[in-house]
């Protein structure tokens, strides 16, 4: 088949350079067509537009969709138990999310090269200093109940995030920055963000980065359980908490239509279960593996791990109001006992990139690459130990969730310090004990003399930066207060332009390696694995698992 070269030179316009990088390696053969099918997924193409560019290409034997679509199936998928209620004010764990997206859409999404794609929202621009931003909304689109997505629905869904009364996980990204009350209506398919303080990245905050975010409708009662009313391309059967949930496709979606017929999704409590479930074809797919549950299976011919890099990481926090780490060179010294690269190479495999104690991991534009990298210093560590009047040590329980690597993780900072002697208790629950209600007072992560928390991947560090370290952050486990580092993160996000913000990065950077309220020793590639031939699963690094497109089953 003769290449288009007039078609390619049109799909080629606003493509980003991966998707642009993914059309080259097709037109050489550097890339077949499923894996271009696969890996465009994953960047946010759709299946229609892979097809349309293949065809071009002159790639025989592209998949007929029509065919993939009338003959349906249903795709199984075995994920980790939701920790709680799927309510979308207050999910706060892997599992919920991923039950959110199934059903449930943003105004826009991240995509894997950390640029937002239209979703609910068509487009978005800010004023000249980046206090309002004015939002352009899709036109013709339905909840599953049949009414109709309108300004309405964003502006309620906005403010119900917004209101602290409501306790939303969503604060996490809004405090400070959007208030109940600061999204207004311009016309039916027009909003405005009216914000507290300028944002150059605030798209992100109302994006699939901020997961609480879905559209639901404006009289909303709280009762998502019951009826999962989104506006997505699948629609609820069936949800048993703790068991599993099953979707079928929505016929009256605005979009594409989903390709299978059906979802179902089991639950479990621990990875081998799910692993073994995958291996004996009783599911499709495996949301989410740790890297040393997925070692045994990456030679499986019959199995495929997609790998996503991320800014996703997991945090250790000491409380800075707390002994022994009142003091902050018995924090910088427990920093200082970790090999991270030998972390990287062992417990991930080498999965994972290097982190420096912040949160702008080096994925990031913005990110000072010249700050110096803290590396494992045994000898100094003992003389800040020394010097804080705790040469003999101290004692310390470090709680944290059975979540992915974090147990063997908490095991290793265990046995590190002891190095500086240190003894640290284990204690390790799962993670609806570990987060609890997600409020001071009320949650092991939030009120643990120290502690390990999985945050999943963003686009940019501005929850990051805001919510597990600002002195009235939502997340701030570390109980970390510090008016200096406030008043340069509030810089850093008002930033309009690149090297505005790189400027400001590497002044927070620093003051967070000499102050080292938590410890950033790595940022971990996200797994999914699948069996050979299923194709056009998308899993996202923040946890969202779309499945609209996927066929092979």
């Amino acid at each position: 088949m003769a290449k288009d070269y007039r078609l390619l030179d049109l799909f080629r316009r606003n493509r980003t350079e991966h998707e642009n990088h993914l059309i080259d390696g097709l037109l050489d053969g550097r890339v077949n067509r499923r894996d271009f099918l696969r890996h465009g997924a994953v960047l946010g193409m759709s299946v229609p537009l892979l097809g349309g560019i293949a065809a071009a290409a002159g790639v025989g034997g592209w998949p007929n969709f029509a065919r993939a679509a009338s003959s349906g199936g249903t795709v199984k998928i075995a994920m980790t138990v939701p920790a709680a209620a799927i309510e979308p004010v207050s999910v706060a764990d892997n599992g919920g999310l991923c039950m959110l997206s199934q059903v449930g859409e943003y105004l826009c999404v991240d995509g894997a090269d950390l640029t937002l794609r239209p979703v609910l929202a068509n487009s978005w621009k800010p004023n000249k200093d980046g206090t309002v931003w004015t939002f352009k909304l899709r036109q013709g689109v339905k909840f599953h109940d049949g009414s109709p997505m309108t300004a309405n629905d964003v502006v309620a869904t906005m403010d119900r995030l917004a209101d602290p009364a409501n306790s939303s996980n969503a604060l996490s990204a809004f405090t400070g920055y959007l208030s109940k009350g600061g999204t207004k209506k311009v016309d039916s398919y027009t909003v405005e963000f009216h914000l507290d303080a300028a944002n150059g990245n605030f798209p992100y905050l109302v994006s699939s980065d901020n997961y609480n975010t879905i559209i639901v409708p404006a009289d909303y009662k709280g009762d998502f359980e019951a009826h999962f009313n989104g506006t997505g391309p699948f629609k609820l059967d069936k949800y048993t908490p703790k068991v599993g949930a099953s979707f079928v496709r929505n016929d009256d979606y605005w979009g594409p239509k989903a390709l299978p017929d059906r979802l179902e999704f089991t639950f479990y409590t621990d990875i081998q279960p799910q692993i073994l479930a995958l291996q004996g074809g009783q599911v499709h797919v495996v949301q989410q593996t740790p890297v040393l549950a997925a070692v045994p299976i990456m030679k499986d011919p019959k199995i495929e791990i997609m790998s996503l890099p991320s800014t996703a990481h997991q945090q250790v926090h000491m409380r800075n109001d707390m002994e022994p780490f009142k003091d902050k060179r018995v924090r910088q010294a427990i920093a200082l006992c970790l090999d991270r690269p030998k972390l990287i190479k062992g417990l991930m495999q080498g999965r994972a990139q290097i982190g420096n104690d912040s949160p702008f991991a080096g994925a990031y534009p913005s990110t000072d690459k010249s700050v110096q990298q803290r590396e494992k210093n045994i000898a100094e560590a003992k003389q800040l130990m020394e010097a804080a009047g705790m040469k003999k040590g101290f004692e310390v329980t470090l709680t944290t969730e059975k979540y992915l690597e974090i147990p063997e993780y908490a095991q290793l900072i265990q046995s590190a310090v002891k190095e500086i002697k240190g003894k640290i208790t284990l204690k390790i629950e799962d993670q609806g004990a570990y987060y609890g209600d997600a409020v001071y007072g009320k949650s092991d992560w939030l009120d643990s003399t120290m502690g390990i928390t999985d945050y999943g991947h963003r686009g940019v560090p501005n929850v990051f930066l805001s919510a597990p370290l600002r002195s009235d952050g939502t997340w701030n486990g570390a109980h970390f207060k510090n008016p200096q580092y406030d008043q340069l993160v509030s810089s850093y996000i008002a930033a309009l332009d690149l090297e505005s913000q790189r400027q400001e990065a590497g002044k927070i950077q620093r003051l967070l390696l000499d102050e080292t309220p938590i410890i950033f020793s790595y940022f971990y590639d996200y797994l999914t694995a699948i069996r050979k031939g299923v194709i056009g699963v998308q899993p996202t690094a923040m946890g969202h698992l779309f499945l609209s497109q996927t066929t092979g089953v």
